[in-house]
């Protein structure tokens, strides 16, 4: 692996985003239809908290289905605002910094995505699975 590849090279640049007007519905439609696992949530491009699929697991009964066939998972989370579940204190990269940095900090945290940052607007996500696919490639 080359040590000193930027991580812009490898990171999603077309990111799936969520702003704090959406609700918990939304973001699920997002993670699904789309089938990824970390959302930024962003105003005016600035990251403001980052929304991860185990996030929204955590607060609903996945696939629970009411006496009445209704979703279950629906009105947990008419209980809670997007705020409330997303991570506040985002850490994030730069599109400079190396994928061999980036590497060594997932592995040693318990996240596995990280927004890309230039000049306070967001233009990227690298996760796990980018530097898997980036080893895979080698």
């Amino acid at each position: 692996m080359k040590k000193s590849i930027p991580i812009s090279e490898i990171m999603t640049k077309n990111v799936i985003t969520l702003s704090l007007g959406d609700d918990l519905v939304t973001a699920e439609e997002r993670f699904k239809k789309n089938r990824i696992r970390h959302i930024p949530v962003v105003e005016d491009k600035h990251v403001v908290g980052m929304l991860s699929y185990t996030d929204l697991l955590r607060i609903s009964f996945a696939d629970a289905v009411g006496p009445n066939g209704e979703s279950i998972e629906d009105g947990v989370y008419d209980m809670f605002t997007l705020s409330q579940v997303m991570v506040h204190d985002v850490v994030s990269v730069t599109p400079q910094t190396t994928i061999k940095d980036v590497a060594k900090f997932l592995s040693q945290r318990e996240f596995h995505a990280l927004p890309v940052i230039d000049n306070d607007e967001l233009v990227g996500i690298v996760t796990t699975t980018d530097l898997i696919n980036y080893l895979l490639e080698l």
